[in-house]
């Protein structure tokens, strides 16, 4: 039976004062800690990391539909599908809680134009019952969550959206200071039963790799939950929600390390849950869903979470016993998709109906939870003249190229020498051959100046191929800067030694010879080297100098510990980056910055009014490759 009372509650129930655990952490009421006996299901339907990606997208898949494995597409996600299933499982199920776990801003030009206004506006047809702030609600200090707030409280919901962050204490230079819209938790009651959800936000990584200001303060996860729940349970409230923008291993953590809770629901790593046979879909499932630990009471916890980017809606069970205990939990992770499938590839032939069955017996027979939804018309009507501004905004010119900014994976005149769109004016550059790509470098100079400003970055790493095009002579345009860096990836801290970069560079070089798989070729900001293709792997990289603040080069020191930024994509592995894939746990930390947004608030960060500002070629010293030979083929 799950009645706990921490001893130093004893006392105060001695006398029958408690304080009340609804959010209102500074008033005193009269209570007895009756424990409820009644048993209770409730449904939770939740989203988290949004990060404004309002409108659909398209995913591909492979399907046989009478002659051999085919690609198709269908469009996926957009919030005006996770709107319409969301009211429609409202309408459906008994004991609806409405839960948005964090991150609903920053990462598309939605959030640039509107400074999240948009977002809350689409989550307003939603109407959610909680949400919890993200590390991302802070990028713009704490007045950017109060104007995030101030716009979900302009919405038309019945009841404003609980906002709950119990390990928060904001600073007197902070707009919300002694504020009473944000609490540290609520309580809710369904059925005669009350239940407690209690929010928290990763406190190191928001401190550290986001904006708030100085005096805000975040405590500790696993303590602050703790003290949150013990208070709760002294009150005979026993079932415990914790609403989480902690990522997936924390919130595992917090699970183990705590009594007294239930169900986690969670964000901030961009976790996807769900059955194995989305492997074959091209999607990697991290675990179950929900994923089923213990407590250190040797209780049922369920951990949900539900991906990223309006791709999925989580649909999660739970029956609680009449002592607040789990007794069960099930449910899916809606993966959101459109009704027209198309064949991949230009004049492919259109799908017939009889193929389109073929495919969902398929995705049947799989047991992949694709749910096909009609986008809800109330929130497309909202996004409509958003969507209109974002259109015009990419055709805002933002600057302009001094020289021509040549595209080249890897130096040398064998290899990646016939990419560029500018033709000869780059494919025979001796300075491109000499020393890689122009944009390739200008990027990883602009990832490292965004890591600087989140969490003072020594060096970035980026891969050839995930720049993807020239920047001509002149003027530059918003739409430009996301046609170069055109990939869903964010950027990522990564505490690394000097022996870890080293073996890192070898890694992405090894990918260009072993693999001939040119887009591994690596550029930094921060350091410069020099590679020797004829030499075996562990050798080929040498001279390797590290930037200091005064733009001079010293050897890098294999033994120290320094601060890198990346992206998730060479992060987790890709392209052979098989170093940075080890390095886990605290020193990793996902900044969770869109990659081709930070490459425009570099441009926004330079010299002169916005449209003048001029970038042109870096200084020679500063390419990381500083000098190139290549094996003769």
């Amino acid at each position: 039976m799950k009645i706990h009372i921490p001893k130093h509650l004893l006392a105060l129930l001695s006398i029958g004062l408690f304080v009340s655990g609804c959010g209102e952490d500074d008033s005193v009421a009269a209570v007895q800690p009756t424990p409820q006996s009644k048993a209770l299901e409730l449904n939770i339907l939740h989203i988290n990391d949004h990060h404004s990606h309002l409108d659909e997208e398209n995913i591909k898949f492979k399907a046989d539909v009478g002659a051999g494995l085919e690609e198709f597409t269908v469009k996926s996600g957009g919030f005006a599908r996770v709107a319409a299933l969301i009211n429609q499982l409202t309408l459906e199920k008994k004991n609806v809680l409405k839960i948005h776990a964090g991150d609903a801003v920053t990462g598309d030009l939605y959030y640039n134009l509107t400074d999240g206004k948009a977002d809350a506006e689409a989550m307003n047809t939603v109407c959610f019952d909680t949400f919890t702030p993200g590390n991302h609600e802070f990028d713009s200090k704490d007045a950017g969550l109060k104007t995030f707030i101030d716009f979900l409280d302009q919405g038309s919901c019945p009841e404003k959206t609980k906002i709950l962050a119990a390990n928060i204490e904001f600073g007197s230079s902070s707009p919300l200071y002694q504020t009473k819209r944000i609490k540290k938790s609520q309580v809710f009651e369904k059925e005669g039963v009350k239940f407690a959800i209690i929010g928290l936000t990763v406190a190191k990584k928001t401190k550290n790799s986001s904006q708030p200001n100085a005096d805000t303060i975040f405590t500790d996860e696993i303590e602050t939950a703790q003290k949150e729940i013990d208070r709760y349970e002294a009150q005979g409230i026993n079932n415990i929600i914790l609403q989480t923008h902690v990522g997936y291993d924390l919130d595992q953590q917090l699970a183990k390390s705590l009594t007294g809770v239930d169900v986690i629901v969670g964000g901030d790593s961009h976790t996807l849950l769900g059955p194995e046979s989305l492997k074959k879909y091209a999607m990697t499932p991290e675990g179950a869903y929900p994923t089923q630990l213990k407590n250190k009471q040797g209780q049922l916890v369920c951990i949900a979470q539900a991906w990223q980017y309006s791709y999925i809606v989580g649909d999660l069970n739970v029956k609680f016993d009449r002592n607040g205990n789990v007794e069960s939990c099930s449910g899916t992770p809606h993966i959101l998709i459109g009704h027209d499938f198309n064949r991949s590839g230009k004049d492919a032939k259109a799908v017939t109906d009889p193929e389109k069955q073929i495919i969902f017996n398929q995705f049947n027979t799989d047991q992949v939870p694709f749910k096909m939804v009609t986008p809800l018309q109330k929130t497309l009507d909202i996004l409509k003249s958003y969507q209109e501004q974002k259109k015009s905004f990419a055709q805002t010119i933002i600057g302009r190229a001094t020289d021509n900014l040549c595209s080249r994976r890897v130096p040398g005149i064998q290899r990646d020498v016939n990419r560029s769109t500018l033709g000869d004016a780059c494919n025979k550059n001796t300075h491109v051959d000499q020393h890689g790509g122009d944009i390739q470098q200008i990027v990883a100079e602009a990832f490292l100046q965004q890591g600087k400003t989140f969490f003072a970055a020594d060096i970035s790493f980026q891969n050839g191929g995930g720049v993807r095009e020239d920047v001509a002579l002149g003027d530059v345009n918003v739409g430009k800067i996301y046609n170069v860096l055109p990939f869903k990836n964010t950027l990522l801290r990564l505490d690394m030694t000097g022996t870890e970069i080293k073996a890192t560079l070898e890694d992405a070089i090894d990918g260009v010879i072993a693999q001939n798989n040119t887009g591994s070729y690596p550029y930094t900001s921060g350091l410069r080297w020099k590679v020797d293709f004829t030499k075996d792997k562990g050798q080929r990289v040498t001279d390797i100098e590290l930037r200091n603040t005064l733009g001079l080069y010293s050897a890098l020191d294999l033994n120290k510990s320094y601060k890198v930024i990346t992206i998730d994509f060479l992060a987790n592995g890709g392209d052979y980056y098989t170093t940075l894939k080890t390095i886990q746990g605290e020193r990793r930390i996902n900044v969770g910055l869109d990659y081709a947004e930070a490459f425009l608030l570099y441009i926004q960060s330079l010299d002169g009014p916005l449209g003048e500002k001029k970038t042109g070629k870096l200084e020679s010293a500063h390419y990381s490759t500083q000098l190139f030979i290549d094996k003769i083929k």
